[in-house]
C-alpha cells in the first residue's frame, strides 16, 4: 500500500494484517513513512501465508499493490509483475486512466475505485484508505469482511475510539464497490507452490 501521510495506509495495513492474523494466518507488516503526519510518503508492505514467515522476509515482487496517491506510488509500481492487481484509488491518482491502460496492457487487472470521495460521502475523506481495504477483500477474498471490521476496531488507539462506526461503514462501502470473488486471492504460482 503506498500514499501520503494522512491517508491512512499504516492503519490500513495494520487493519489487513490483523484481520488475516485473526482468520489463522501469519502476517507482517513493514511501514515506511516521511517525518511528516501529513503529506510525506507512506508505504506499508503487508506479507500474509499459511504458515510461519521467515523475518523479514525481502519483498522485491507482489501480486497485488493499493496506489492511494500518485505521488510516491514509483517502488510499488516496480515492485509489480505480470498478472498482478492494482487497486487505484481513482479521486486522487492523477492520470488514473492512462496508468490503468498501461497496467492492464502489462497484464494487472486493475481497479479504479473513486476511494477518497467514496470516504467523503461516508463522513470523512480519510476513510479512504478503507474503503480500499474492503474493496481489496471483496475482490480477492484474502480476508472477510467480519474479521476487517472487528480488525479495525481492535487497531484503532483509545483516544480515536469514535472512528470505530465511521471506519466500518467505509469499509463496508468499500466491500460492496467491487463484485466479489472477482479474483483469487492468491495467485497461481503461489498456490502452485503450496
Amino acid at each position: 500500500m503506498t500514499g501520503i501521510g494522512g491517508q491512512g495506509i499504516q492503519l490500513a495495513a495494520a487493519v489487513v494484517a490483523r484481520a488475516a492474523v485473526d482468520e489463522g494466518r501469519e502476517a507482517q507488516v513493514f511501514g515506511s513513512y516521511g517525518g511528516m503526519m501529513r503529506g510525506g510518503s507512506t508505504e506499508s508492505t503487508i506479507v500474509i501465508a499459511d504458515g510461519a514467515i521467515v523475518a523479514p522476509p525481502t519483498v522485491g515482487e507482489t501480486w497485488s499493490a493499493i496506489l492511494m496517491h500518485h505521488e510516491h506510488a514509483r517502488h510499488a509500481l516496480a515492485c509489480l509483475r505480470p498478472g498482478s492487481l492494482v487497486f487505484v484509488n481513482s479521486t486522487v491518482v492523477a492520470d488514473h486512466g492512462s496508468l490503468a491502460e498501461r497496467l492492464t496492457g502489462e497484464g494487472c487487472t486493475v481497479f479504479e475505485v473513486p476511494a477518497s470521495d467514496m470516504g467523503a460521502e461516508v463522513g470523512h475523506v480519510m476513510t479512504g484508505s478503507m474503503v480500499m481495504v474492503g474493496a481489496y477483500a471483496a475482490a480477492t477474498g484474502l480476508v472477510q469482511l467480519p474479521s476487517l471490521v472487528t480488525a479495525s476496531s481492535a487497531s484503532l488507539p483509545s483516544y480515536r475510539a469514535q472512528h470505530v462506526e465511521l471506519n466500518e461503514r467505509a469499509l463496508r462501502v468499500g466491500f460492496d464497490s467491487v463484485p466479489q470473488g472477482t479474483v483469487p486471492a492468491w495467485p497461481a504460482s503461489v498456490e502452485a507452490a503450496r
